[in-house]
């Protein structure tokens, strides 16, 4: 009972500072196709597209991270997903290792025809595409975002998004989970170098520029040269707590001010998609947070688009957080705070729970069908419902001269130097550098993470 007072206490405090009206209403595009197809999907469908799989599932051989190579998709896996849970949508590479653009074609392929011809909707892919599409063999990779962050270039940052949506099409791969609109303010922050900085106004502007780079002109309608992004991690993520998808404590004005801020001008710039922290917020964890995701995001931010779950965190409510009783019940209060699709991402528990709570109504139905829309709508603004896959032979300008010369543009406008003591730099003729270490020749050290 102490805990439900808490909790009551905490939602009401939040709601009182904020000050959302309660007759405002929540944003959604509406298409006549997507209407259709929706008036015409079982509980089990809408449920489906709510679902999130990480690649690694589909696999034979080895275990669900770990696949022998080459990689060969699993039938009864596949049919387990598509025509028993009807899943809407599949993320990741496998064995977190890079894979050429002819493997990803196939893959997704093979995928998308499994989907289609159970469900008659196409998948929504999608990869962490942070610093360039990293998950593809030979693709161009950038700095990452706290070296965009130095360049103060937003003409840049929208050309290097640009090669990045190509490069991921060019792999049959429509959705990256990219760009980081958290604010980089306290070094501790083990993520730091994800973000754009601690500056509000730097942040706002390069993820601006990073969405109209990613998704092109026109949001509504996403050509075969682009694809949806994904702002993230929404809110505060890892601000003041110097650990990973640890708790923090900030003030609401805080909150908004500076990291709702950053991510608005991005949700103004027409961003598609947006994932939830991992973290908590004052005590209550944000992917169970109504007052945060649903009266401030949608409601006084206007959000339109679709919200994800970030990994395996809809399960944490109970697994880590211990707010609920029950892996169910951490379905319940996730998906009635505003969660649109759950990045599971390994099982298929998610779908059975949330099909007994809507029969049982603990989730109304006009949630589910509220999430199931606003996937179908990015799916549609996509065009994956006209053309499911992308191929290599539209795709010639792939790491080519010119995403070379953005790269090293970006390379060089990134470079800070704090104190050119001695007048180290530049660098004398006679000077020789010794570069060693077990790092050294690294690549992917060398790029950093999600390389």
């Amino acid at each position: 009972m102490n805990r439900i007072k808490l909790v009551f206490a905490f939602v009401f405090l939040i709601f009182f500072i904020f000050g959302c009206k309660k007759n405002q209403k929540s944003l959604v595009k509406t298409y006549p196709k997507v209407e259709k197809i929706l008036s015409q999907m079982t509980l089990e469908e809408k449920v489906g597209q709510m679902t999130q799989i990480t690649l690694g599932v589909f696999g034979k051989g080895g275990d669900k991270d770990h696949r022998p190579e080459p990689f060969i998709l699993d039938q009864i896996a596949l049919e387990k997903a598509f025509k028993t849970y009807k899943i809407g949508s599949v993320l990741n590479t496998v064995n977190n290792k890079a894979q050429s653009r002819e493997w990803w074609n196939s893959t997704i392929e093979q995928i998308q025809d499994y989907a289609i011809k159970e469900t008659g909707i196409p998948v929504l892919y999608g990869v962490d595409a942070i610093h360039g599409a990293g998950y593809t063999a030979g693709a161009t990779l950038y700095p990452h975002q706290i070296g965009q962050g130095a360049t103060f270039n937003p003409k840049l940052v929208k050309q290097l998004n640009e090669i990045t949506a190509y490069e991921m099409r060019a792999s049959n791969i429509p959705w990256t989970f990219s760009p980081v609109q958290d604010m980089g303010r306290d070094p501790r922050d083990p993520r730091f170098w994800e973000t754009y900085g601690e500056d509000v106004y730097v942040a706002q502007e390069l993820g601006k520029a990073a969405v109209i780079g990613l998704q092109g002109e026109d949001h509504d309608n996403i050509d075969k040269f682009h694809g949806a992004a994904c702002l993230k991690h929404f809110l505060a993520y890892n601000s003041n707590s110097g650990k990973d998808r640890n708790p923090l404590s900030m003030s609401v004005r805080e909150l908004k001010e500076i990291h709702a801020a950053s991510f608005q001008a991005a949700i103004d710039a027409g961003a598609k998609t947006i994932m939830i922290s991992s973290g908590l917020i004052n005590g209550f964890p944000v992917h169970a947070n109504y007052e945060i995701l649903t009266r401030l995001l949608r409601h006084e931010m206007g959000f339109e688009g679709m919200i994800v779950s970030d990994w395996a965190d809809i399960n944490n409510l109970y697994k880590r957080d211990k707010i609920v009783s029950s892996k169910k019940e951490g379905v319940k209060l996730a998906i009635n705070a505003g969660i649109d699709m759950s990045m599971v991402p390994y099982t298929f528990d998610f779908c059975d729970y949330l099909i007994e709570l809507v029969h049982e109504g603990e989730v109304p139905m006009s949630r589910i069908d509220d999430a199931t829309r606003r996937i179908l709508n990015l799916k549609y603004e996509l065009g994956l419902f006209e053309t499911p896959n992308t191929y290599l032979e539209d795709y010639t300008d792939f790491s080519g001269k010119y995403f070379e010369r953005i790269a090293y543009q970006s390379a060089t406008e990134s470079i800070t130097l704090l104190k050119n003591e001695n007048d180290i730099l530049p660098l004398h003729k006679e000077v020789k550098v010794l570069v060693t270490g077990p790092n050294s020749n690294s690549m992917r050290t060398l790029n950093g993470g999600w390389s």
